[in-house]
């Protein structure tokens, strides 16, 4: 018994002391890791890919980031099927070294600070951090995918990805690399003039090109210390040179490049040849690019988190299947609610993603223990839609017997802009619909992209009322559209249709002009 005591009393004493021991060592091989790291990335070549172990959401997630700061990198894949895309190893491994990237040369480090002076400088000279500041234009939706856009050409170009947006964006996302920040300082000297289109385009590739005459001589442009990249739908034509391979290679002199854009350009690179081989070899199944780089910067705040299972955990969690059903007019008045009503009705009862009401007068429903329980999530700005079909099925039975439960977390009745609440609210509804286990989106609406694009599935996209038969048709892809891809070819200066350029690019479902990624015949037979 004495011997037992003092064994005991042994133990508490030592494995204390061990712990401490064993928690200060493997803090110092840590640090001293870290420390190598810094010194090495430079040089760090994307290398033994095939030895990468995937872990959390597919190895998208860096192991190093602590729960508590962001708890929907960690808890999404309690909500969400398991994917069954898997990002390359090669994918994986760029990440994490573009991280050490970000965080050698992010904000108020000694390098972006040492860059920072060279705004000014008419000597452009080589540094070891090049940036992207992406500026934001129009809704939730064309944001996330331009910043996915302007994420994959920091990949490819060795640049580090800042963004600068107002106080209507706060708090939506998890900061995405770990121990560093992505968001431009509030103090950066040249903020003041990005809001300002007559200041951008006096700085522009375009307003470049124009003083050189020609885009052909790219090649021997001066190189600025900064330069606008504007690629908006509605921006100037000249800075669509963005796109050939000579002004990348021009561009490639340049430490900042301020881009606007509305866009998912990200199909452009698999054209390029600067950058068509890399590309590929990040995203061999390329209709995938959205998903994974969505679901890797992406990852709603804490705040936005709660809104999102709370809503979840009240309304959908109990049900079978969960049905989310975006809408979004984008002229009210020339479109009537009735019309736009009748659309979805089509679609969603013909292609039998909604189970039919029993119209006889007399009709009772048969009693069932255990029947099968469908919600039905419904986004869109205005009410109507939500009422009409939620009293579709409260007044009649389903002929299958299946229960119905129908859910609109918000109706704001117009866009918000400048509005953070609007925003984190559209920004929970995007992330519940990408939960959804069948998907109706509308056309054109990149709102509907984002949530089909997270959720990694093929959602049926509905045409516009009164344009097309059938009304509705399947996603091709997964991918968002690229609505106004690149016109000309950039040495001949001959019209384009980008969309027959390569076999994994295809016209959109919902704009003829437009292209998206898709599998090409080499990834189906694989």
């Amino acid at each position: 018994m004495e011997r037992s005591t003092t064994i005991l009393v042994v133990c508490s004493i030592v494995l204390p002391v061990l712990f401490m021991v064993s928690t200060m060592y493997r803090n110092s091989i840590s640090d001293l890791f870290g420390t190598l790291s810094k010194a090495k990335f430079l040089t760090r070549k994307v290398q033994n890919v095939a030895e990468l172990e995937i872990d959390d959401k597919n190895g998208l997630v860096n192991p190093v980031f602590d729960e508590r700061t962001c708890f929907s990198r960690f808890q999404s894949n309690l909500y969400r099927k398991i994917s069954p895309q898997k990002p390359s190893p090669y994918l994986i491994s760029k990440l994490r070294s573009y991280e050490d990237l970000h965080k050698y040369c992010g904000p108020h480090t000694e390098s972006y600070n040492r860059t920072l002076k060279r705004l000014d400088s008419k000597n452009i000279t080589s540094t070891n951090c090049k940036y992207i500041v992406w500026i934001p234009a129009n809704g939730l939706g064309n944001r996330i995918i331009s910043i996915a856009s302007s994420f994959l050409y920091a990949l490819l170009t060795n640049r580090v990805l800042l963004i600068n947006h107002g106080t209507d964006m706060d708090d939506l996302f998890c900061e995405p690399f770990p121990n560093t920040s992505w968001l431009l300082p509030k103090d950066f000297p040249l903020k003041n003039q990005f809001a300002s289109s007559k200041l951008r385009y006096a700085h522009s590739l375009g307003s470049l090109l124009k003083s050189s005459a020609t885009i052909n001589n790219s090649k021997e442009l001066k190189s600025p210390s900064f330069l606008y990249l504007n690629l908006g739908h509605g921006d100037y034509d000249l800075d669509q040179a963005f796109y050939c391979n000579q002004t990348q290679q021009a561009l490639q002199k340049i430490p900042w490049l301020f881009l606007l854009s509305d866009q998912y350009f990200a199909p452009s690179f698999f054209l390029d040849p600067s950058f068509k081989q890399e590309a590929s070899k990040l995203f061999p199944e390329k209709e995938t690019v959205f998903n994974h780089l969505g679901n890797y910067l992406f990852n709603p705040s804490n705040q936005a988190w709660g809104l999102i299972t709370r809503f979840y955990q009240a309304y959908l969690a109990k049900a079978d299947e969960k049905i989310g059903l975006q809408i979004r007019e984008f002229n009210v008045n020339a479109t009537p609610f009735e019309r736009v009503m009748d659309q979805i009705l089509s679609c969603t009862m013909q292609e039998k993603l909604l189970p039919e009401v029993d119209t006889k007068k007399e009709s009772l429903p048969s009693p069932s223990k255990n029947p099968i329980l469908k919600a039905i999530l419904i986004t869109s700005l205005y009410p109507e839609f939500y009422e009409n079909i939620s009293n579709m099925y409260w007044t009649r039975p389903t002929v299958n017997g299946e229960v119905i439960e129908v859910y609109q977390p918000s109706h704001e009745e117009y866009q918000h802009f400048g509005d953070n609440m609007h925003n984190m609210k559209a920004w929970a509804e995007i992330y519940l619909l990408s939960l959804s286990d069948v998907l109706v989106i509308s056309s054109w609406s990149t709102f509907g992209y984002v949530a089909q694009g997270l959720g990694g599935a093929k959602a049926w996209i509905l045409s516009k009322p009164g344009h097309r038969n059938p009304p509705c048709q399947r996603a091709i892809s997964m991918e968002p559209c690229f609505h106004f891809p690149p016109r000309y070819n950039c040495s001949s200066k001959n019209k384009i249709d980008s969309g027959d350029l390569a076999p994994y690019l295809r016209h959109c479902e919902d704009r003829r002009g437009g292209i998206k990624l898709v599998k090409d015949q080499e990834e189906l037979q694989q």
